[in-house]
Formats: C-alpha cells, sequence, structure tokens
C-alpha cells in the first residue's frame, strides 16, 4: 500500500524547510524526504535577506532568527587586505545586525543567520503542526507522473528499504544534483563553472586579538596574484569560514594547503582547529523549465548562484513562498491550472537576474587578478610615499567597484513578475530595475508597499497579507463588496481591509488594490468593475481578457 499525500518535497535545505512549513501554515500536509541527517557542517548562506525576513514576520520567526545563534552585536563590515596583520586597502562599514535600522521600505531589516542555525529556526516553524511529516536519511530513488497524481519510489539509506508515496504534486528542492530535475530530463542553462573553490570552516577564539585590523564580518584578501581567499565571521564569535578561491581548473585544497593559507591570511602562526573542509563549484546556472507535469523544482534545482551577493537562498525561499499559496489553492480547490503554470514565468525570470547579478559580483571581487599592479602595493615591508599613494587609489577604486554587492535593496523588494497570466497589467510602464535602489510600487505584478499603520511603527500593511487575497479599499465606492461576494460563491479566500490613512493611500497609489497571499499585487483601479473576471485571473481559473482593466 502506497502513502499518499498532497505534496512531497525532496529536500530538507531552507528552501524545502520554508515550503513545508508556508504549506502546513495554510493547511496543506506535506512529506519531506532528505538523504541526509539534517546536520550541517557547512553552511552554504549565512544572509537572511529583507523579503526572507518578511515571510518570517508573517511566520512569527523574527524572534527565532535573532535568537538562533549569530552574535548580533558583531560589526558587519567588509575589508580588503594584504593580511590580517598587514595592509588594508579599504573597507566599507556596516553596523551589528542588532544595531541595523531597517529601511523605510520595509519594517524588517536584513539578519545575519548562517544556515546551521537558520535551518533549524524553519524546522521548527515546519513542525509546529503535524502536517509536516519528515523522513531523514531517505531518498529519491524514482518517480513516475500518471497524470493525475505522482508515484514516486523512496529509499530508506540506512538499510535499503524501498516504499512508495502517491502525492498530487513532487517538489524538487534537493539542490543542485537535483534527482528530480535529472529526472525530468530538464538542462540548467549559464556559464557553468565560475570558480573551483574550498572553504575550511575553522574554531579561533580571541582571533580578533591576534592581528592589528579592526573587525570585519568579511574579509577579502588581495596579493600580487589578485583577490585569492576570502574569510567570514560564520557565528561572530569563535567560528570562521575561509574560502580558498581558484579558478576554473578543477582542483580541491588540501588540509595542509587551507592551513598554510589561513597562516597565511591571518599574517602570522597561531593554533586554530579545523572542524570541516569542502570543495565547492562556483557556478551559474538557470534551469530551462521550473515544471514539467505535476513536478515542481525550487531552490538550488533551479538555480545555482555564486554565494556573492547573498542571493541564492533567499531567492529560492522567494520560490517557496510563490508556489506554496499556488499548490494549496489548488489542493484546495479554489486555485486554477493556469496559477501553477505561472510560478515558473513569475519566478524564473527573478532568478536569471539574481543568478547574472552575483556573478558580476564575483567578477568585481576578482577583479585584482586581471589588472596589473606594481607588486609593491602588496610589499608590507614598502612604507615609501607613493606606494602609499598607489595603494590608496587602488583601494578606492576597489571599495567603489565592490560598492554594488552590498547595497542590493532593488534585488529583494524590487523583483517584478512581468507577463504573468494571474495579474491583470494596467499597461503603466514597468519602473527602473535597480540593484541599490529601491521604489515603492502598487503597479500589478509588485510586490504591495509597506507602510506603518501606527505611530508606535508596530503593523505595517504588509502584515495584512499571507494566508489570503486581500483587496485594499482606500476610498468608498471601490466596489469591494462585488469583489468580496464574488471570492465568497467561487470559494476563494479574501478579505476587504477599508483604509482611510491618507498616507498609506498616497503609497499605494490606487483607491482599490488586490493583493496575492504572497505578497503581490494582483490588480489595482478606481473601482472594481468586473469582479468575476478579475478573481479568475488571479486564482487561474480563467482566461486574461481585455475586459479586465483598471477602470
Amino acid at each position: 500500500m502506497s502513502e499518499k499525500t498532497p505534496v512531497l518535497i525532496v529536500g530538507a535545505g531552507p528552501v524545502g524547510l520554508a515550503l513545508a512549513g508556508d504549506l502546513a501554515w495554510r493547511g496543506v500536509p506535506s512529506i519531506v524526504v532528505e538523504r541526509r541527517n539534517g546536520t550541517i557542517y557547512q553552511p552554504k548562506m549565512d544572509m537572511v535577506g529583507v523579503r526572507t525576513m518578511e515571510f518570517c514576520r508573517r511566520w512569527d520567526l523574527v524572534a527565532d532568527v535573532e535568537a538562533a545563534g549569530y552574535n548580533r552585536n558583531y560589526v558587519q563590515d567588509n575589508a580588503w587586505v594584504t593580511t590580517l596583520n598587514g595592509i588594508e586597502f579599504g573597507r566599507e562599514a556596516f553596523p551589528a545586525p542588532a544595531d541595523e535600522p531597517a529601511p523605510p521600505q520595509s519594517p524588517q531589516h536584513r539578519e545575519r543567520c548562517p544556515q546551521n542555525f537558520f535551518d533549524p529556526v524553519l524546522k521548527r516553524f515546519a513542525s509546529r503542526t503535524p502536517l509536516v511529516d519528515f523522513r531523514y536519511r531517505t531518498e529519491l530513488v524514482s518517480f513516475v507522473d500518471r497524470g493525475d497524481r505522482v508515484i514516486a519510489t523512496l529509499r530508506s539509506v540506512e538499510d535499503g528499504t524501498e516504499f512508495t508515496v502517491e502525492a498530487d504534486y513532487l517538489v524538487g528542492t534537493d539542490g543542485g544534483e537535483s534527482t528530480a530535475r535529472q529526472a525530468l530530463g530538464i538542462p540548467m542553462l549559464g556559464e557553468g563553472t565560475l570558480t573551483y573553490t574550498t572553504n575550511a570552516i575553522f574554531r579561533r577564539a580571541g582571533l580578533e586579538k591576534l592581528h592589528d585590523t579592526p573587525p570585519a564580518y568579511r574579509y577579502i584578501f588581495i596579493g600580487a596574484e589578485g583577490t585569492w581567499a576570502t574569510l567570514v565571521a560564520i557565528n561572530g564569535r569563535d567560528e570562521w569560514r575561509f574560502s580558498l578561491i581558484g579558478d576554473t581548473i578543477q582542483r580541491a585544497a588540501t588540509e595542509e594547503e587551507m592551513r598554510e593559507a589561513i597562516v597565511r591570511a591571518v599574517g602570522r602562526d597561531f593554533d586554530f582547529e579545523i572542524l570541516s573542509i569542502l570543495p565547492w563549484e562556483r557556478r551559474q546556472l538557470v534551469a530551462e523549465r521550473y515544471r514539467a507535469g505535476r513536478v515542481f523544482i525550487a531552490g538550488d534545482a533551479a538555480h545555482l548562484t555564486s554565494p556573492t551577493g547573498g542571493f541564492g537562498m533567499n531567492t529560492g525561499v522567494l520560490d517557496a513562498v510563490n508556489l506554496s499559496w499556488k499548490l494549496a489553492a489548488v489542493v484546495q480547490g479554489w486555485g486554477g491550472e493556469t496559477l501553477l503554470d505561472s510560478y515558473e514565468i513569475e519566478q524564473r525570470p527573478v532568478a536569471v537576474r539574481n543568478v547574472g547579478e552575483a556573478s558580476e559580483n564575483l567578477r568585481r571581487m576578482l577583479a585584482p587578478r586581471l589588472i596589473e599592479t606594481d607588486p609593491a602595493l602588496f610589499d608590507e615591508a614598502d612604507t615609501s610615499p607613493a606606494v602609499a599613494s598607489a595603494r590608496e587609489e587602488f583601494g578606492a577604486a576597489y571599495t567603489e567597484a565592490m560598492s554594488r554587492e552590498w547595497h542590493t535593496i532593488g534585488i529583494h523588494l524590487g523583483y517584478l513578475y512581468e507577463g504573468s497570466p494571474v495579474i491583470v497589467a494596467d499597461g503603466s510602464p514597468a519602473p527602473e530595475l535597480s540593484p541599490s535602489r529601491y521604489a515603492q510600487t502598487s503597479r500589478p505584478g509588485s510586490r504591495a508597499p509597506h507602510v506603518w499603520l501606527d505611530d508606535k511603527k508596530t503593523r505595517s500593511t504588509i502584515d495584512e497579507f499571507g494566508l489570503d487575497f486581500v483587496l485594499l479599499s482606500f476610498a468608498d465606492g471601490t466596489g469591494a463588496e462585488a469583489l468580496a461576494a464574488a471570492a465568497a460563491a467561487a470559494g476563494v479566500p479574501l478579505r476587504v481591509v477599508e483604509l482611510r490613512d491618507p498616507r498609506v493611500a498616497e503609497v499605494y497609489e490606487l483607491p482599490a488594490v488586490l493583493v496575492r497571499p504572497d505578497g503581490q499585487v494582483a490588480w489595482r483601479g478606481e473601482r472594481v468593475d468586473d469582479a468575476e473576471r478579475i478573481l479568475a485571473v488571479a486564482v487561474g481559473t480563467g482566461a486574461l481578457a481585455r475586459s479586465v482593466s483598471a477602470v
């Protein structure tokens, strides 16, 4: 007898955990299989972006993220040096997470929370209800899409026992070598290998006392050969992630080589404990498709990016939130097939943009490898005025170039769902897409704006969004009651929120704005004139027609 579940999730990294948790939050059960035991020895991510923190806010996880384990009083500067006891070319200063203010466009700011801390937070979230069934040390062997269900064969890694699960849908969140994606024959498109890099997590308390460079979250090491390594404060206390950056020739550094490189980077001999070593391949790839029948892919299974910028996991969580409410809508009977088609249409362009931006960040970081520089710049014994001036010029240019990586609110909040079949476009021009700038807009396909609803700044407009569609009505006569009636008749969860605050109305631009469960604007207008058709488009049960307009 096969077990049955609405959704089978393959992979219990942050994307799979977020998907399982969000589905359960919406009342949809799932089975999650993961071939490992869930322990993270090498955190692949450490930055929870502002949009992901907004999702954590709706899941009531902000306090959990803040208390997860990272030292929130540790400064977040980025600095570029020869060694920690050598020359500092420049730095970009950032406050500690505990002191960082939220940007004006959001009630949240980014958080430093490496994967070994963040995964347990998401696991606890997904475990709040009995709707998520975790199967660790279990792997996907194969699956067959029968058209009305997916039959998956799973195997225990411990004893080899195989069993089957029948699922309405299968989602592969199983990483860059995704079994699900490979079984579907979906190719990855892009540049492929950018670098081969070897990471070492090492422990050394009081490392800051062993050098005279001011503390920083991230150090970039530049020598006569160019940029060759980075060092990250992985817990803000005593654990560090050192990355020895290679080239496109496949090679993994030995432990002895890693030890020598770490000593070189610090600029003196010292005692430290290497906890783990991981060689890995930095790639720039996006899957050609995100869906085949009843099978979807998300996260690293769908896009692989250089970590420069911290976009990978955050793009994956956006995948999960986008897909989750759509699966829930179809499973619960109020969403249509077009809603599922829209997942790839909306999310794949986001990944293409983010993956490309991350690769450009990498190229800027490695640029010193490609330019001719006077070797004296990196000679710590040379203190001549001419060399000091050249170092200052070099450092200023590098600091300016790297600034784009540190200021990326436009990546995290400024994405657009253009051309989506479940968005009612209003013909307004698309805003400029800039990594470092983001102007809030209620234009359909955009993230619904944040505005504080109280003077104490405890409740935001985005706190209204999550489980239901929400029609924000800023004036009388918007036709809100017609849309509410249409939703009730169709079984679509929808709430009308009446707001008469002119500050909020100004930001939202038009008197009526329909926001989806994921927080994106589905439609806006002066008033609702064709409620049934607007709703049908938004939930994927009706064709997008010209008669649907913002009138």
